[in-house]
């Protein structure tokens, strides 16, 4: 064995370089061969290409930042060119969108996916996209078919596949006239509330603490309402101690202090007040210089890498145009065949989601003289029951039983383990239909807003100005005609003294017209008062971002386009000024005032710049002061409520920042929390906690800037499985952005402005328009990033596509 040793060892060590060597060609082969899949899966920009089911050539003309015009002899055809540039740039955003809808996720992805399958699954979306499709008019099946064709011939024009089925070792499957109706609904998904979770929130605290208690802590309004009709509600009193007694509490003191959320997590952009949500205006010619009318619009959503809007402007003969030629240009929502907002040359629309209440909870009464029934208005029904099957890839398929009333599908047990149905109009053949077609041949605001008024789609407040200096707001999407119940928590049905009895007529809508002060604005928040809002119902957001849009328009003298990019910019931070002064008087006023943290804190707060601006130090630390004394203040009053539902969470109540003030204002001892004795106790528990969160923080307390804290954090979705070099080609850079929640420069990590546009109808040259990422979700096209610095920075390009760079001909064949 010891004379062997010298002559095996140098066979091994050559094995092992061998070894070492193949697996360094295999692994420089895999990139070779990735590299050339991803050269091979951009997409062409130039030249001619044959395309089946055309009437006449279509040509996509590109800009420098991959913006097409898209041009033909029919309508129909142009659709079949915007599938077509679709398919090229962002079938892989589309594949995830019908596959999030249907629950069908797994089945790419694999297990990590399955839950978010099983929750979808329950909505039966697939099914329900057949019905629409079902139902569609002739034109919009034929239209919308030759928009799958087009995506198809624009998947199928790319040299390989998409570079995310190589990282995922998967082909696309087709695209089908079933996937558009999926990418609408997983709008829904995305824009009302599919789970139920607020209006839950609500039943839990009514059912456990008591109506008054309700809407004390989440009332209609307060005093940050901006309505563009109506004024603002008035904070409702603050319950006496025989209604709600914190102290005389059965509960012990440890429990009573428990926040409903991690501390940790403590300045986290909570999606119940900051996601999915947008700004929008009009300003009629009355008040500018020239009498043309301006609309505004930029919509709030998660940013993904691509954005969820593409750029896109559609021209086609239209006889009702001087010229003979419509031009209609705005965002398409990739996976469906028309522009959602922009203009037509004559009108200009934009939008914003109203969180008005388009669900309601349906506690479920089982038959009690027979199994496997509930009760209905005159008797009883059987449960429809249906298995859906989830593919999983690389493991098994899994079975999902999903079990339906004659409301919808049974979602949900409340705290009182009643099985609760979940009444959405999403689940209706109304949620879907394609008459925003028709908004791109409207001329005037009156028959923009009667297409609106049927436009089947997640409701949103519809804004609108047109040529002649209108303008305009309704609601676009189905309306629910509630009876017997006002929908804000959940109750039974089975009597039939409550429910839905269909949806509300066209002439039925609310809307303001032409209004006197020649404004009209929409953040959110509530627009309108009386029967108009009866008929939309509640659950809008608070009116602090809408408020200050309104001042600022009101400053304006004989505006411009480029006077709406201020207001869209701007991110004083007046929403949180009462809370800053509250702080400085506590520090003032405390013991411990001279402690050098507390002195270091009271000269940020001091000189914090009134900004949600990147360098400042003082705004981080007002905004958290409130967070942490909100979470200690709602975790003490909710914390009995959560130990049996744990919705009954702050983070879940839209209007609570009324109350909120009042408690820390008027500092009532029977809602204090045991664990003080007193307001300035806890006042100063909160300063102590939150000291303590930065000092965990790298570095001292000056360098916790809100740029630190805001950093963008814009990823494509397979970013966070690949190695960090390959990552960082994917996602954007990590940019600090200015702006927060409660201003009109809404801004967190990872959402924001979709988009930023202001255009006055009939004169698109004067419009500005910008959007982060880029048009293209290839990381090595040029179009990529094209267009986000200048959204980073605030600065805009042109509404309209700019000088043609690359050309494309689709040809019949």
């Amino acid at each position: 064995m010891t004379k062997s040793a010298p002559s095996t060892s140098p066979n091994r060590f050559k094995w092992a370089l061998w070894g070492l060597g193949t697996a360094f060609v295999l692994a420089s082969a895999l990139v070779v061969f990735g590299w050339i899949t991803l050269q091979r899966s951009l997409a062409r920009l130039e030249g001619a290409i044959e395309t089946a089911g055309l009437a006449a050539p279509v040509t996509i003309e590109r800009d420098a930042l991959g913006v097409p015009t898209i041009s033909g002899e029919h309508r129909i055809d142009v659709a079949r060119g915007l599938g077509f540039a679709h398919g090229q740039d962002r079938f892989f955003q589309m594949d995830l969108a019908r596959r999030f809808a249907a629950g069908e996720l797994a089945e790419l992805l694999g297990e990590g996916a399955l839950a978010t399958d099983r929750l979808q699954r329950q909505h039966r979306f697939r099914t329900r996209a057949e019905s629409v499709v079902e139902a569609q008019p002739s034109f919009e099946r034929r239209l919308t078919r030759a928009y799958v064709d087009g995506v198809n011939a624009g998947l199928q024009s790319l040299a390989a596949n998409p570079f995310e089925y190589f990282v995922l070792n998967s082909d696309p499957e087709p695209w089908t006239l079933v996937d558009t109706i999926l990418v609408v609904y997983s709008m829904y998904l995305d824009l009302n509330d599919g789970d139920g979770e607020y209006e839950a929130a609500r039943g839990a605290i009514s059912d456990l603490l008591g109506m008054e208690m309700l809407e004390f802590l989440d009332p209609l309004g307060n005093e940050w309402d901006a309505p563009v009709v109506g004024e603002p509600f008035a904070t409702p009193p603050i319950p006496d101690a025989e209604v709600f007694d914190l102290r005389a509490s059965g509960m012990d003191r440890e429990s009573r202090a428990v926040a409903p959320r991690n501390p940790r997590s403590i300045e986290a952009l909570e999606p119940s007040s900051l996601a999915r949500g947008s700004n929008n205006w009009a300003i009629a010619g009355t008040r500018t210089a020239d009498g043309r009318a301006i609309l505004a619009n930029d919509m709030h959503l998660g940013i993904t890498v691509p954005n969820t809007w593409y750029r896109a402007a559609l021209v086609f003969p239209d006889e009702s145009i001087a010229d003979g030629t419509r031009r209609v240009v705005g965002v398409s929502l990739p996976g469906t065949p028309f522009v959602i907002a922009g203009s037509n040359g004559e009108v200009a629309w934009g939008f914003t989601n109203t969180w008005g209440d388009w669900e309601d909870w349906v506690i479920v009464e089982p038959d009690p003289n027979e199994e496997n029934r509930y009760l209905v208005p005159g008797g009883s029904r059987p449960y429809a029951r249906f298995q859906e099957t989830i593919v999983v890839k690389g493991a098994a398929a899994q079975t999902v039983e999903v079990r339906e009333t004659i409301w919808g599908p049974i979602l949900d047990t409340d705290h009182a383990g009643r099985e609760r149905a979940y009444r959405w109009i999403a689940h209706d053949l109304e949620g879907v239909t394609f008459v925003p077609l028709e908004l791109e041949r409207a001329s005037t605001v009156d028959e923009a807003t009667a297409i609106a008024n049927r436009i089947g789609a997640p409701p949103q407040n519809f804004v609108v100005a047109d040529q002649d200096g209108r303008i305009a707001w309704t609601v676009m999407g189905p309306i629910p005609r509630r009876f017997g119940h006002d929908g804000r928590t959940p109750r039974s049905w089975a009597d039939g003294g409550a429910g839905w009895s269909g949806y509300l007529s066209p002439e039925e809508y609310p809307r303001v017209i032409d209004p006197d002060e020649g404004l009209l604005w929409t953040a959110n928040n509530r627009v309108v008062d009386g029967e108009m809002l009866a008929k939309i119902g509640t659950g809008f957001r608070l009116g602090a971002r809408a408020k200050q849009i309104r001042d600022g328009l009101r400053g304006l003298e004989k505006p411009d386009e480029r006077a709406m990019l201020g207001i869209q910019l701007d991110d004083r931070a007046l929403f949180l000024e009462r809370w800053r002064k509250l702080l400085l008087e506590v520090l003032a006023a405390s013991p411990a005032s001279q402690d050098a943290a507390r002195r270091e804190l009271a000269e940020l707060v001091e000189n914090w710049g009134g900004r949600a601006s990147v360098d400042s130090a003082g705004y981080r630390l007002v905004r958290a002061f409130r967070e942490f004394l909100k979470d200690q203040v709602y975790g003490a009053i909710l914390a009995e409520c959560a130990a049996v539902d744990e919705r009954c969470q702050a983070r879940y109540l839209n209007q609570l920042e009324g109350a909120l003030w009042r408690l820390v204002d008027e500092r009532p001892r029977h809602f204090l929390s045991p664990k003080f004795e007193s307001w300035d106790q806890q006042f100063e528990a909160a300063i102590d906690e939150m000291l303590a969160y930065f000092d965990e923080r790298e570095g001292s307390l000056a360098e916790q800037t809100w740029g630190r804290r805001n950093a963008a954090a814009i990823r494509h979705p397979l970013s966070a499985f690949l190695p960090g070099l390959l990552a960082r080609h994917l996602d954007m850079p990590t940019d600090q952005l200015a702006g927060d929640s409660n201003m009109p420069r809404v801004q967190g990590p990872g959402f924001g402005a979709s988009e930023r546009l202001a255009v006055s109808p009939g004169r698109e040259e004067d419009g500005f328009f910008h959007m982060p990422t880029g048009q293209s979700g290839h990381p090595l096209s040029p179009f990529f990033r094209a267009g986000h610095e200048a959204w980073v920075r605030g600065e805009p390009a042109p509404y309209l596509p700019g000088e043609t760079a690359h050309r494309l001909v689709l040809t019949p064949r």
